[in-house]
Order: structure tokens, then sequence, then C-alpha cells
């Protein structure tokens, strides 16, 4: 099995098709209508040397948007933006936490959008972390330092080519 780096591309990209091959999570999503975007703070110890956002753009089962996004088009276009360390998003993806009591206890921070709202969606939370963990993922926190330097080149390389 092909493993993928957190918060590439890559991961994005497989993690879409992934999803658009599975009708129970679209059936999952079916009522919902949201525009959410993911800020990832920087931690250069884990390759991470600036912020960096995506965006899901959901409407009712189908994902229209799946990728990474300017600071300026996630302020523009969506609804809601959370934002946390990369730890703290690993733990939530490898379902350590669960993301209403992150938001409840403020690791996961609303930069955009209201505290109901967000807990509004928080059913939603789990299917949408199965979404995005239904291939083998690899966290920063996992690597060694030589793929921690590969790492923040890769990012480097694909902020600049994408301009986000």
């Amino acid at each position: 099995m092909t493993t993928y780096q957190y918060c590439t591309p890559e991961w994005l990209s497989e993690s879409l098709k992934n999803y658009q091959e599975n009708p129970k999570l679209k059936e999952t999503f079916k009522r919902l209508i949201m525009k959410i975007a993911f800020r990832i703070t920087a931690d250069p110890t884990l390759g991470i040397d600036q912020d960096i956002t995506f965006a899901a753009y959901m409407n009712q089962g189908e994902i229209e948007k799946l990728a990474f996004v300017s600071k300026t088009e996630a302020e523009n276009e969506a609804e809601y933006i959370l934002s946390s360390s990369p730890r703290q998003w690993s733990q939530l993806l490898r379902k350590e936490t669960m993301f209403a009591g992150e938001v409840m206890m403020g690791r996961i921070a609303i930069d955009k959008g209201s505290k109901p709202g967000v807990i509004k969606i928080a059913p939603y939370s789990t299917a949408f972390v199965d979404a995005l963990t239904q291939i083998d993922v690899q966290y920063p926190d996992e690597m060694s330092a030589d793929e921690i330097e590969n790492y923040r080149e890769t990012i480097h390389q694909f902020r600049s080519e994408l301009g986000v």
C-alpha cells in the first residue's frame, strides 16, 4: 500500500479519489452544504515553516473542492476556518482525540465562524476524518530528521507551484 505524507497535494488528491468511490461516506454527507478551511500552524521542527491551509467544500454528499488554498481564498470563501498545530491535527486524524472536545477546550481555534456553528457540524467530524484517512498516512512526527528535510522541500515546492 502506498503511504501518503500528511499535508501534501497527493494526500488530498488520493483522499478525494477514495471519497468519490465510497457511497457510504457520500451518503453521510448528503445533507451537508459547507465550506470549511483547516489551517495547520507553522512548526519548523516538523517541516512546516509557515501556516498552510486546505479547504473542503461540501455540497450534499459531493466534495466540490479538497485542496490547498491561500489565506485570502480561505477568508473570502470559507464559512469556517479552524486552526491548530500539526501535532493536534495529527492526533485528531489518528482518532486519539475527538473534534468537539478539542474545539471546546480551545485546542482547535475557530478563526472564522461561530462556536455554535462549528458544534452543529461536529457530528460530521468522524466521517470527515475517515475520508482523510482511508489511505495510509505518514505524519511529520513519524518522520526521521532526513525525511523532515525532504518533507520541508516538498512543501516549499508545492506551495510555490500552487501559490499557497
